[in-house]
């Protein structure tokens, strides 16, 4: 009897520890799929959504985990595609190394071009009644400005590092009055048949042509600003026309 007893004692127990050993590896064999299964998720969404955000092995998402790969997909799609359109790359950084680099213009079709900058100078009343009245020792002023203008057209290719030197068809220098504020406004025009643009040719001109007012003029005043250099408009090239929206004040 009591043979019979233990035996039947060892069976139940046997059984129940082959119950839970069972149990136990089924555990670790769904527990694996659905990691493996998790990851392979992860990594599907990984590849889709161009992100390298970690994820977890849970079945969902929320919404804001939703919103910031889908907001960062975008981004790097719209970097992709405006870089691969040439107008938003800076032409003059090597594209491998970061150095800075002179673009090749060499295969670039020649063609007609036109760039105008502008520039203003406040003189203070003291000194713009003096150019008014061309009555400055050194001369007169707005001539000597409009000369400096062009030599400076001319000479942007010594002065900007990596500009090509270009043959000017043209550079027109217009300087205007303006009583009420003591100013003169500067405007420059270049023009050329080339393969790269005039625009650093007209700023150059505008900028030197400021300057030189200012050598003229600082014996009267030393509080004479030159301001607001800008690009009003160019023409011409694989970019077309531009026009800045909002004209300076005249």
């Amino acid at each position: 009897m009591r043979r019979h007893a233990w035996d039947a004692w060892n069976e139940c127990v046997c059984d129940s520890l082959a119950r839970g050993m069972m149990r136990t590896v089924m555990r670790a064999a769904i527990g694996g799929r659905w990691s493996t299964l998790s990851r392979a998720r992860v990594a599907r969404e990984a590849t889709t959504t161009t992100t390298t955000a970690a994820t977890d092995d849970e079945d969902g998402k929320d919404d804001k985990d939703e919103d910031e790969v889908a907001a960062t997909a975008t981004a790097t799609a719209t970097a992709t595609a405006l870089d691969g359109d040439g107008a938003t790359r800076l032409t003059h950084v090597d594209d491998v190394t970061g150095a800075a680099s002179m673009v090749n213009v060499g295969a670039k079709p020649s063609t007609s071009r036109t760039a105008t900058a502008s520039a203003r100078v406040t003189l203070g009343r003291e000194a713009y009644e003096a150019v008014k009245r061309n009555a400055l020792k050194k001369g007169d002023v707005l001539a000597t400005a409009r000369l400096a203008g062009i030599t400076g057209a001319k000479k942007t290719h010594d002065l900007i590092p990596l500009c090509h030197q270009i043959s000017l068809d043209a550079v027109k220098i217009d300087l205007r009055m303006v009583d009420a504020d003591a100013a003169v406004e500067v405007s420059a025009t270049a023009t050329c048949a080339g393969k790269t643009g005039v625009e650093m040719e007209a700023l150059t001109a505008a900028a030197v042509s400021g300057l030189t007012i200012y050598d003229m003029c600082k014996a009267v005043s030393k509080d004479i600003v030159i301001e607001r250099v800008r690009l009003e408009s160019k023409i011409g090239g694989k970019s077309g026309e531009w026009r800045r929206s909002t004209r300076p004040r005249m």
